[in-house]
């Protein structure tokens, strides 16, 4: 898309890491993650975004490896010790002020956020997704970068997890808005669609970027507000959407009529889109489920085996349950 990058990890050319914009680290298609919202390998016909990009390029660091830090390293002086010189003993130690872990407020559990490998670094968010944090002093902003990369790595595996690391970002750098980008996308992808639509409309206004238009109207499908979804389809937005961005809002679009019970129409959205095109990107792979699922919710169950078929033999890294599918109307 015009104006994605990549925060959380982005790579490939659509998903919400992804965008015309050089790889930031942002979510760029704007399809659907997994974790909890519609995937493409649904029934509803919402596509998958891929998820929240992750905050580094490149190759990532192994969330397993390496030492985690100890939270008691570091050699602080005993603050419980008895003073030293010429000052009179007053009797006892300072007693440690410190609070237990039992008694952190939630807020302070999120500040903290979740621990991050040693041999995760800021250089492991991509250097565009970086410069946003230029604002920031420098240690701050190493940190907010550590948690954004490590969101980026978990999206898929943990999104929980990963949700955690960017509301750890966010407490530091919510007027930062790859972050509130960055918590918007985890948010998606545990299925939290009220407060990924607050971030994704709070990241809008902060960067000007539409690259969100189709997570965003995905999430009001699944808040059961279809007529919402139809609001993102205007030319502006799709004005600044790249062939995939363009194309996972249609898929999304496509959904939101067949909500309203408008079949018909939903076919034509998914018509006008590269059905036939011999590029094998995971977005090709989404349109082609959503128009299979679509015949067959319109009764046209022949065309649907065809299409479920086209899927099948496309669908290198499983995001649709085409298979099955077929086994289903195949008997």
């Amino acid at each position: 898309m015009a104006d994605q990058r990549n925060p959380a990890g982005r790579g490939g050319s659509n998903n919400p890491r992804n965008t015309s914009r050089p790889n930031t680290g942002r979510p760029s298609s704007g399809r659907p993650s997994s974790g909890g919202k519609p995937t493409s390998g649904s029934r509803s016909g919402k596509p998958t975004t891929g998820g929240p990009r992750t905050p580094g390029s490149g190759s990532r660091p192994n969330p397993g490896s390496g030492q985690r830090p100890k939270p008691g390293s570091g050699q602080r002086p005993d603050r419980g010790a008895k003073p030293t010189g010429s000052r009179p003993d007053r009797g006892s130690s300072r007693p440690d002020r410190r609070p237990s872990a039992a008694e952190r407020t939630e807020s302070q559990k999120v500040y903290d956020g979740p621990q991050i490998p040693d041999d995760v670094s800021a250089k492991d968010l991509d250097k565009y997704a970086r410069a946003e944090l230029q604002g920031l002093p420098d240690k701050l902003a190493d940190k907010v970068a550590r948690h954004l990369v490590m969101a980026g790595i978990l999206l898929h595996e943990d999104p929980e997890l990963a949700h955690k690391h960017a509301l750890a970002a966010r407490t530091r750098a919510m007027r930062v808005g790859l972050v509130r980008e960055a918590t918007g996308e985890t948010a998606y992808a545990c299925g939290n669609w009220a407060e990924a639509l607050a971030e994704f409309r709070a990241a809008k206004r902060m960067t000007g970027r539409h690259s969100y238009a189709p997570m965003m109207a995905d999430a009001e499908r699944a808040l059961k507000r279809p007529e919402k979804a139809l609001e993102y389809d205007t030319p502006a937005t799709r004005a600044h959407l790249d062939e995939a961005g363009n194309t996972e809002l249609s898929i999304v679009i496509a959904g939101a009529r067949r909500d309203l019970g408008q079949t018909d129409a939903a076919l034509q959205i998914l018509e006008q889109e590269p059905l036939t095109t011999k590029a094998r990107h995971d977005w090709v792979t989404r349109l082609r489920y959503a128009y299979a699922d679509t015949l067959h919710h319109a009764g046209r169950t022949q065309e649907a085996i065809t299409w479920f078929h086209r899927v099948a033999g496309t669908d290198t890294h499983h995001l649709t349950d085409a298979q099955e599918r077929l086994t289903e109307l195949e008997g």
